[in-house]
Parts: structure tokens; C-alpha cells; sequence
């Protein structure tokens, strides 16, 4: 049986315009740097937990420390990366400073790689 890093390419399968065509669009799609920083923020699991936790309730920094048992410090240190990103959001009520996620777009990257998550579990 044939490794796949042995298996060779013999020739292109796609025409050339059309790797010309992805190559362009590549080219002008200015996001994906942008999803590149994203996914690397939402690559540390300690994020991806604040993630889920603010989308279950907009929470202040001392809950999510307190259902993480981490540090306030490290909670803030963690959100300010993901704050930076437009991923979560804060307003202040009083003293207090309430975070929650930006927007549904947040949560639905995490729906989404969670439910992927759970389809390659199964095979």
C-alpha cells in the first residue's frame, strides 16, 4: 500500500485560468489574514473556554476566573487578546466591567467547530 507523502502529482487536474482565477480571488480576499490572527487566538483552549463561557452569559472578570480557577490576571490578559480581535466586547455598569461576545458571528464559529468537533469523534 502506497504511503500518501510518496504519492506524486503525474499533472495539474485543474485547468491553468482556473488556478489563475483562485489564485486572483486569494489574491483580493483581504480577510484572510485577518481569520488567520482569529483562529490563532481561538487555538489557545483557555480562550476557546471564555469563548464558550460568554456564550452561555455576558459575565464579568473575576466569574470567569472564578469557573476557570484561573487568575483574574490571566482571564484579563486573555481577553484583551480576544477584545483586540473583535471577538468579545465589554461595557461597564458602575465599577463593574461586563464582557460578552461581540456579536453572533462568535458564536457561530464556536457552534460550528464544536459540531465538527463532535462529527470526526464518530468516524
Amino acid at each position: 500500500m502506497k504511503k500518501i507523502q510518496d504519492e506524486v502529482c503525474i499533472g495539474h487536474f485543474a485547468e491553468k485560468s482556473l488556478l489563475e482565477d483562485i489564485g486572483l480571488a486569494l489574491k483580493n480576499e483581504e480577510g484572510i489574514d485577518m481569520l488567520g490572527k482569529i483562529f490563532k487566538a481561538m487555538g489557545d483552549p483557555s480562550r476557546l473556554k471564555i469563548i464558550y463561557i460568554l456564550s452561555k452569559s455576558p459575565l464579568c472578570v473575576c466569574d470567569i476566573a472564578d469557573v476557570l480557577d484561573m487568575t483574574q490576571s490571566l482571564v484579563s490578559h486573555h481577553l484583551r487578546s480576544l477584545r483586540n480581535l473583535n471577538l468579545v466586547k465589554f461595557k461597564r455598569q458602575g465599577k463593574q466591567v461586563i464582557y460578552s461576545l461581540d456579536d453572533d458571528h462568535v458564536l457561530d464559529l464556536i457552534n460550528e467547530g464544536l459540531e465538527h468537533t463532535a462529527h470526526i469523534s464518530k468516524t
